[in-house]
């Protein structure tokens, strides 16, 4: 429930559909202002675990790190979250790994 509403969150926060976010087997959602995309696997993939997303939304995991450790995969230009998270800084531990 919580991986979906922060899925929620950020397409709200960030409209668009440029970018596919997948959180397996929980949910997915689409954001980022840009290119629209249709058919077939889209230009613009960020996936990671639920532990990890829920990380990066509450600020106790940077997207930094997250992405160093090999937690999440994003590829595409518009792929990066950073300038997006945390969705909900009060909820983290303020440790940003």
């Amino acid at each position: 429930m919580a991986v979906r509403y922060a899925l929620e969150e950020l397409a709200e926060r960030v409209p668009g559909n440029s970018v596919e976010v997948r959180v397996p087997p929980f949910g997915v959602t689409q954001c980022i202002p840009g290119p629209r995309h249709t058919r077939g696997t889209p230009p613009n993939v960020v996936e990671t675990d639920a532990a990890t997303w829920l990380g990066l939304v509450t600020g106790a995991q940077s997207w930094a790190g997250a992405v160093a450790a090999g937690k999440v995969s994003a590829s595409g230009l518009r792929a990066d979250l950073s300038e997006c998270l945390p969705l909900f800084p009060e909820l983290g531990t303020g440790v940003r790994q």
